[in-house]
């Protein structure tokens, strides 16, 4: 399953690894020797009181009692992010017993060590609750350090897959970084209505041309099963980066839910993680895996593939967990040189299964590792080198096997090699002026409407926006600046609903943006989004300067985000004051946390710094 990489390393690959290992040099360092003190050391069943292990046992059935009494086989901690509300994380509600089952048949046992929060992005949208959505990662973080505390567990288990679990997940893991560890996926639905097709009746609806009967059904048709939504935002962008950081094992991400391969899989994740336990000789603790290495290959994935934006946050994160450094210059000069191979929506008609039946994750990696976009010496829970991954998995006559991926791409319409793209860099931009600095994603706008300058008109919410489109008030070129949309204001709400809004817009031939301190994630879509402005508004960030009326320029050409005001008349005017209150729908209870968040660009977590 492994071979060579083709050609070296690319030099701007080399480069950004580089730079992000010495600066992360002590942080890493410091993080290792936390976690190779605890190897050996834990699990301390042997060190619990009898009472100790007795609770820790109580409920188990009889044979699975007595493997834990003696302590001679491996004991695997789940921690599973299972609701049923949650269309993605409904077939989680199984996974356990069939675990349990499996470690059984090796001779092993398996605990539901916890449960964490799983908010659905979809349902709270444009509503108070999306408020809480940022902080549920750092809760879920906390959640699985508190399922794992209790140290009864040789090996880990994190089911999880959308947007916020999983790198909440992942933080929450990396404080036990020598557990072995595997991410355990459970796959998209099944194609529903085209992605074409729901923005199209969204933006009738917004238009008020369709009723809101004609808008559920869609809805309905779009998202109407169990598994992952298909289109390409932050959930599928997580079940990327779980692969291509070698956290899955190969080829896992996107097989459906309810059938025999996703079953052997699921079966296969159990086996292999005690394959990778402390007493094996293929021992690889979860905080070995994720490194500086595996970092950049999650960065290039994420490029490759025009992955969400809300991974300026979260992977930002996730490595700061691993005492890992990176920041929005490492995202920027990757950019530069990772072609877009993919065209799954928002950046195209396609969804994921779409491109996993056009080769998929096999190709992608093969593909990157043959132009030497990524690292192949990397350490990953299937074993040693990411060429493992080009790979994809199989129902043999003996159970889940696998055999070389594909070579080839089979509709170029989705999923093209590296000498081919769709565009020569990855569609994500770092923009700065004196506005800040701030990402954009630019892979679904076209190049017409990647410079903009018009007048800017200033809100502070999603409501008032809509109800200026409602008066006809924006029915020509204008940027609009929603600021007050950070960590720090109200907890960093993504703004969807002005995505309808915004397109219409442009569909109208107006020149069009978005400037704003909050976030638009990975469904980013045609009108350019200058998201995650930072400073932010509420710590005291440019935003807060801007008035109506001042001509803003945003050009994605050459990163320039610029408001075109004297430097005299900048310097005099005072920041407008930023609302954050909110003690509404439970944000009350989170108020503490916007009180520490940290920036956008240092993973806007409560964990890590306020730099």
């Amino acid at each position: 399953m492994m071979s060579e990489q083709k050609k070296p390393l690319h030099p701007t690959v080399m480069a950004v690894t580089a730079r992000i290992a010495a600066r992360s040099r002590d942080t890493r360092a410091a993080y290792l020797a936390r976690i190779d003190a605890s190897a050996g050391r834990f699990p301390q069943r042997g060190a619990l009181s009898c009472a100790n292990l007795a609770h820790g046992f109580a409920a188990m059935p009889a044979n699975d009692k007595l493997i834990l009494r003696e302590q001679r086989r491996p004991n695997v901690g789940i921690v599973t992010a299972y609701n049923d509300m949650l269309s993605a994380h409904q077939p989680y509600e199984q996974y356990p017993a069939r675990l349990r089952e499996a470690a059984r048949k090796l001779g092993a046992t398996a605990q539901v060590a916890g449960g964490v929060p799983a908010m659905c992005d979809g349902v709270t949208q444009g509503n108070a609750g999306m408020e809480l959505s940022l902080f549920s990662r750092e809760i879920i973080a906390m959640s699985t350090a508190i399922a794992l505390s209790h140290n009864m567990f040789d090996a880990a288990l994190m089911l999880g897959v959308c947007d916020k679990i999983v790198p909440g997940l992942v933080i929450g893991a990396l404080q036990f970084g020598h557990l072995p560890t595997i991410f355990v996926p459970a796959g998209p639905m099944a194609s529903g209505l085209s992605n074409d097709e729901k923005a199209k009746i969204r933006q009738l609806y917004a238009t008020g041309k369709v009723g809101r009967d004609a808008l559920l059904e869609a809805e309905s048709q779009a998202y109407h099963g169990a598994g992952t939504c298909t289109f390409y935002g932050t959930a599928n962008s997580n079940q990327l980066l779980m692969e291509i950081m070698g956290l899955h094992l190969p080829g896992a991400a996107f097989v459906h839910p309810h059938t025999p391969l996703r079953d052997a899989l699921t079966d296969a994740a159990l086996a292999r993680v005690l394959a990778i336990g402390a007493d094996t000789p293929e021992y690889t603790p979860v905080g070995h895996v994720v490194d500086e290495r595996a970092v950049v290959n999650g960065i290039v994935g994420l490029l490759a593939t025009g992955g969400s934006t809300n991974h300026t946050l979260h992977l930002v994160a996730m490595a700061r967990a691993a005492g890992v450094i990176i920041d929005w210059d490492d995202f920027d000069a990757l950019s530069a040189i990772v072609p877009l191979m993919a065209r799954v929506y928002p950046n195209g008609k396609a969804d994921v299964n779409h491109f996993h039946a056009a080769g998929g994750m096999g190709f992608l990696i093969g593909e990157l590792l043959d132009a030497g976009l990524l690292h192949d010496d990397v350490k990953t829970v299937a074993g040693p080198g990411l060429s493992r991954y080009r790979a994809e998995p199989w129902l043999s006559p003996e159970g889940v096997a696998w055999r070389a991926g594909s070579a080839y791409s089979g509709d170029r319409d989705v999923l093209r090699g590296h000498a081919e793209p769709f565009a020569p860099d990855g569609g994500l931009r770092l923009m700065h002026g004196n506005l800040g600095r701030g990402v954009i994603k630019v892979s679904a706008v076209k190049p017409e409407h990647r410079r903009v300058a018009a007048t800017a008109r200033v809100f502070t919410s999603q409501e008032a926006v809509q109800a200026a489109f409602d008066a006809g008030e924006l029915r020509r070129d204008v940027v609009v600046v929603l600021r007050g949309q950070g960590p720090r204001a109200n907890g960093m709400p993504e703004l969807h609903r002005l995505t309808p809004l915004l397109g219409v817009l442009q569909d109208e031939g107006f020149a069009v943006a978005l400037v704003t301190d909050g976030r638009m994630s990975g469904a980013s879509g045609k009108v350019p989004a200058v998201i995650h402005v930072s400073p932010e508004a509420a710590g005291g960030g440019p935003l807060a300067r801007v008035c109506d009326g001042d001509l803003i320029v945003l050009d994605a050409n050459t990163g320039m985000l610029h408001a075109e005001v004297s430097p005299q008349v900048w310097a005099e005017r005072e920041n407008a004051p930023v609302d954050t209150s909110g003690d509404d729908t439970g944000r009350l209870l989170f108020g503490h946390m916007r009180a520490s968040v940290g920036a956008a660009e240092t993973g806007a977590s409560v964990f890590f710094g306020t730099e």
